[in-house]
């Protein structure tokens, strides 16, 4: 007992260490970059006030939720705060400025975290296709995987595909350098991961696994994590020349040898430097890699800084 007991203490002393590092980055780096004093005037909206015919695809840096449908996931005050990491349902964080959705499935087309669940997927498609009634030239890439561990949902291609099917962009390599004007009417790139069944061919409407990549780090440790994001962004290509989405995700994850195993307070480790990160990424000369940007229980600031990179490279401010 006494020996856990010190390893905990140990533990603690090198996240605050890992904190107090990060905070003092920012001071003696600071956080601003091209665009960081950009606000949009309408997040719902923020795509089509950078002006749909001036924004290339390549040119976005969008703003994604990490497990975004899991607002209501388990049960509340009691399993909920292990698993939960959206506070608001799909439809308001698309209001809020989100524009990459993460979500995860089981067998039945629920929506699941590990081995908690929570409504139908049908809630989220809802959600998205309110959205988009609403707006006229925001883009959304919606992710759908099957859990780990879990099932694939049977016909679940063909489900996507009567349900989106008049919003849903082709596969194609060229749509990466179109405009959004160019793109449109179509609104959604819906890249579709199963575990067992056949993935999207080339040239379906849906994407396959392969044109949205990450590298997952799986640590509590928010300067290892903000370490190891920059590491992995360098070796990436520019945006300009990828034919992918490369995704970065500004979160902590909690660990089972570690006393605090609720998401919120060890995601907040890393949440408040996600501008820093940008910032950062600047001073490393990697700025152009950066296009998927993900976090937790997102806020309006996190979209800003997406949006404000964004318009940075629309006007020649920053590379891309």
């Amino acid at each position: 007992m006494g020996t856990q007991i010190s390893k905990q203490k140990e533990r603690r002393h090198l996240v605050t260490t890992e904190k107090k590092a990060l905070h003092t980055l920012v001071k003696t780096s600071g956080d601003q970059f091209p665009g960081s004093d950009f606000h949009p005037s309408d997040r719902k909206n923020w795509m089509e006030g950078l002006g749909p015919d001036r924004l290339h695809l390549y040119q976005v840096v969008w703003p994604g939720t990490h497990d975004s449908a899991t607002n209501k996931i388990g049960i509340r005050f009691v399993s909920r705060p292990f698993a939960q990491c959206q506070n608001c349902s799909i439809y308001r964080q698309l209001v809020k400025g989100t524009r990459v959705l993460d979500i995860r499935v089981q067998q039945d087309r629920r929506v699941c975290h590990g081995i908690l669940s929570t409504y139908s997927v049908d809630v989220v498609i809802n959600d998205v296709k309110k959205f988009l009634s609403e707006t006229k030239s925001e883009i959304i890439i919606l992710e759908i995987r099957t859990e780990f561990g879990k099932e694939d949902p049977p016909d679940f291609a063909k489900y996507l595909n009567d349900q989106l099917g008049e919003y849903l962009i082709q596969q194609d390599d060229a749509v990466f350098h179109k405009t959004i004007a160019e793109i449109l009417p179509k609104r959604v790139i819906c890249v579709w991961k199963p575990r067992k069944t056949p993935a999207p061919n080339h040239g379906d409407t849906l994407w396959n696994g392969s044109y949205l990549k990450d590298n997952w780090i799986d640590t509590d440790l928010p300067e290892k994590k903000f370490e190891n994001n920059m590491d992995l962004l360098g070796k990436q290509p520019p945006v300009k020349d990828r034919r992918y989405f490369y995704r970065v995700e500004n979160t902590a994850t909690p660990q089972p040898d570690n006393p605090i195993v609720c998401v919120k307070p060890v995601t907040r480790r890393i949440q408040a430097f996600a501008r820093l990160f940008i910032a950062q990424a600047f001073a490393k000369g990697i700025a152009d890699r950066l296009q998927i940007f993900s976090t937790d229980f997102i806020d309006e600031d996190f979209v800003d800084a997406c949006a404000g990179l964004t318009h940075a490279r629309i006007e020649g401010k920053a590379p891309a």
